[in-house]
């Protein structure tokens, strides 16, 4: 395999990186100083420069999570550490000819994870095939868990001040990295679109309403955001405490506990206290982003409702089978009659009735899997395409395409299938093991569909002229499928019934 290396200076100092199949690449480039010693906690501040050639081949850690939650392949783990403030740029090799051959649209992507576990670096998020088609790709790391994503500035203290919503300003930390840089890479820093899935696809829907974020992208796209990841100050400063008392600290000692706690430690609190918090339903998840703070004055889906959101494009969407992943793995949803019944416990009299009419068959196991599916994304993803769609162009899909491997598995389409479309993984080593015989071409064919539609909105917004708008009459939603096809208001009664429930947050 030819490869070789290829320079770039931004503005920090010089990388190097490779050229491999089309692409050039650089990992791990550092965005933000490593947030270590003094800085744990704090907002990330910017890199300090660099003399020489900085060697940008390999991926260097990933935030402190589970050990299991870092495996990138048989047998391989990537290493954790709190110096994980990095991004990864993919370009296309071969600069593209023609007349719109001037800078390239920039694809910034957001993993998910639940904001608990994930790494830019998993093999799926590559990225090569969205850089051939034409566009520069770029992949971030964020503080995750304990360090970025559980809110503890109400902890704060003069001598150990906290930020709030540390991963919010990691991301935005990259994103003025990109606007900075885009161009050394060959992309256009006036059209960046951010694109995430699951907790990444929450964290577009989020920085939508982020202040500090105007002006540093022109689209969004929100791949299955989840709902109940939102909490107020109020709600968090109650996990905070308890946090701190996970820890053996009490109140006037617990910023200089969290400040000398190994990261390992922080990580086995926070699974405590997610255990803990959802057996006494104390509202939203422990950990996300945090409203009526300095850095989030607004709850997002109230600040997209009143207007007061980044009024760009966006594409929104979900999958047709969300719920199957979480009844073999992560068992976080409520997708089996006692999780729905304890669900309802604290609703409205009559909120119980009325969303359970709307899924017949109840307690059949298939009813209680799509219900615990439209509670976490369905949800969410109609809330975002109503409130967002009345301030700015909004479109909303289905993703219905499952090969016969994942059928026959009993997965579906299922939560982050899209993404196999999204980074052509059909046409790898390993996707080629879901798309055998027939289901190859087809499989090949969707996928090249999804990346069309996603490179068209990157590049000017509009995501095929078949693709209607969503408006709050038609409710047009694209299905992506072996057949794509629109339909209109698809599942309209379970979408007016959880308007009816009120996420504790």
């Amino acid at each position: 395999m030819h490869e070789h290396t290829v320079r770039v200076r931004t503005a920090s100092g010089v990388v190097e990186g490779f050229t491999r199949d089309g692409v050039h690449r650089w990992r791990s480039i550092p965005y933000a100083k490593p947030p270590v010693g003094p800085l744990r906690y704090r907002a990330p501040v910017p890199v300090q420069p660099w003399s020489g050639v900085r060697h940008c081949h390999g991926f260097g850690p990933c935030a402190p999570q589970q050990r299991m939650y870092t495996l990138l392949a048989p047998g391989k783990y990537q290493p954790t550490s709190e110096d994980c403030l990095t991004l990864n740029v993919v370009a296309p090799a071969e600069p593209h000819a023609g007349p719109d051959s001037g800078p390239l649209p920039v694809m910034v992507f957001i993993h998910g994870g639940g904001y608990l576990l994930g790494s830019s670096a998993t093999p799926i998020y590559d990225g090569a095939s969205l850089a051939r088609r034409g566009c520069v790709y770029v992949s971030v790391n964020y503080r995750l868990g304990p360090l970025g994503c559980l809110e503890l500035s109400s902890l704060s203290t003069p001598d150990h001040p906290i930020d709030d919503n540390l991963f919010l300003r990691d991301l935005v930390a990259a994103l003025r990295w990109v606007r900075e840089n885009a161009a050394a890479f060959g992309g256009d820093p006036d059209n960046v679109t951010i694109f995430g899935e699951s907790a990444g696809a929450h964290a577009v829907a989020t920085l939508l309403a982020t202040p500090d974020a105007a002006g540093l992208f022109a689209r969004a796209i929100a791949q299955s955001p989840s709902s109940g990841m939102t909490r107020s100050a109020d709600i968090a400063e109650q996990y905070a405490q308890r946090f701190a008392r996970t820890l053996g600290a009490g109140a006037s000692d617990a910023a200089e506990v969290l400040m000398r706690t190994r990261p390992a430690d922080l990580v086995r609190a926070l699974e405590q206290l997610i255990v803990e918090g959802q057996r006494e339903m104390l509202g939203a998840f422990a950990i996300g982003p945090t409203y009526d703070t300095d850095y989030l004055p607004v709850n997002p889906a109230q600040a997209m409702a009143d207007g007061a959101a980044h009024r760009v494009p966006l594409i929104v969407g979900t999958n047709a089978d969300e719920g199957k992943l979480f009844t073999r793995f992560l068992k976080l949803l409520p997708t089996t009659e006692p999780a729905i019944e304890r669900l309802f416990s604290q609703a409205e009299p009559g909120v119980r009735e009325r969303i359970l009419a709307a899924y017949p068959g109840y307690p059949k196991p298939s009813a209680c899997v799509r219900l615990g599916g439209d509670f976490i994304f369905a949800s969410a993803m109609w809330q975002i395409a109503e409130a967002h769609g009345r301030h700015a162009p909004t479109y909303v899909y289905r993703f219905d395409y499952a090969t016969r491997a994942l059928h026959l598995s009993g997965l579906g389409a299922t939560h982050a299938m899209e993404l196999l479309a999204v980074f052509d993984v059909y046409r790898s080593r390993y996707g080629k093991l879901l798309a055998a015989g027939i289901d190859a071409r087809t499989a090949g064919r969707v996928s090249d569909d999804v990346q069309k539609r996603w490179l068209a909105f990157a590049a000017d917004g509009i995501p095929g002229e078949d693709w209607p708008l969503y408006d709050n009459d038609e409710r047009a939603v694209m299905v992506l499928d072996k057949r794509r096809r629109v339909e209109h208001d698809p599942h309209a009664e379970r979408r007016e019934v959880w308007k009816t429930f009120e996420f504790a947050q």
